[in-house]
């Protein structure tokens, strides 16, 4: 079990399954010999959230103390794993399943089928995800100040949630994986099909282990607020306004009120652009601050820069 005090890089290096729960907290690489907890704080995470996480889902028995979980940080950890999903994940499968058939040179109509049979399964998995962007996740917004929708039936969602959900998704991807195994055609050039019929088992036991997380964690914690919604108050943030930011942050948003593109910004501070990329993702979510005007305002306010200089 992981403890505060572990180095992240040693959680990193050892679980590759850990890198999918850090990612979706928006913790970027380049951790040094942080601890868990440095890294957490640096990033706005709290770090009771993400042990539970963490350690619930390598173990699969951990069992969590809801009293230490921070709802807005479960949450917005929950939001970053369905837009890895429905964003990123899925269509990047879509693609590489319609380039292997392709470049294998197999029948259309078997190659349709096949897609037809993999929307069916976004669809299902969409629909799932997209109830819960717009339903449950604002009713537990919703109950951390006060206030609770008698409209939104939860307790019904989570009956269905790890049952009928995700049979019926497991259902649809099983069609996918029988298609492909059972009469797609051979061929000598099936490397590339291999690898995405692989990628489909790991996103299934991905988005199973998703679905436990809720089960283990989201149910059972709104459940505990609906009882007592006043002793689930948001938490006073972790920072100061001047403080919100790590340096590295910082660094990044001086270059964007500067007027410098992302690669500008990576080659001075030599890092990567996909980093930068990331820190801007992590600037915006902090300060709740989404244009260039709004951030601009908000680094000369922190004296960050100087309007002279602009």
């Amino acid at each position: 079990m992981y403890r505060a005090s572990d180095q992240m890089a040693a959680l990193m290096a050892s679980e590759p399954q850990a890198l999918q729960i850090i990612a979706r907290f928006s913790i970027p690489l380049g951790v040094g010999n942080q601890t868990i907890e440095e890294v957490c704080k640096d990033h706005g995470v709290d770090v009771n959230t993400f042990l539970n996480i963490v350690n619930y889902r390598l173990s699969g028995q951990h069992t969590v103390d809801l009293s230490t979980i921070e709802p807005h940080c479960l949450i917005r950890y929950l939001r970053n794993a369905h837009d890895y999903f429905l964003s990123f994940l899925l269509p990047r499968l879509r693609l590489k399943i319609i380039e292997a058939m392709n470049y294998s040179g197999s029948d259309p109509k078997i190659t349709v089928l096949i897609i037809q049979a993999f929307d069916r399964y976004y669809e299902q998995i969409a629909a799932h995800m997209t109830h819960e962007d717009g339903q449950i996740f604002p009713y537990v917004e919703a109950l951390l100040r006060g206030e609770r929708n008698e409209e939104v039936d939860v307790t019904a969602f989570a009956r269905q949630h790890h049952s009928e959900d995700d049979q019926n998704a497991a259902q649809k991807l099983s069609e996918v994986k029988s298609l492909i195994i059972r009469y797609y055609p051979s061929s000598e050039e099936s490397n590339l099909l291999y690898s995405a019929l692989y990628d489909l088992f790991v996103t299934e036991r991905d988005f199973a282990t998703h679905c436990d997380v809720e089960d283990a964690i989201l149910f059972p914690l709104i459940s505990q607020m609906e009882k007592k919604p006043v002793t689930y108050v948001a938490r006073p943030p972790m920072h100061t306004p001047t403080d919100v930011l790590s340096n590295r942050e910082k660094e990044v948003l001086i270059g964007v009120v500067k007027g410098l593109q992302n690669k500008e910004i990576a080659d001075r501070l030599f890092l990567s652009v996909h980093t930068v990329i990331t820190h801007r993702k992590n600037i915006s979510r902090k300060l709740g601050i989404h244009s260039p005007s709004g951030l601009t305002v908000y680094a000369i306010a922190n004296h960050l820069v100087d309007i002279s200089n602009l």
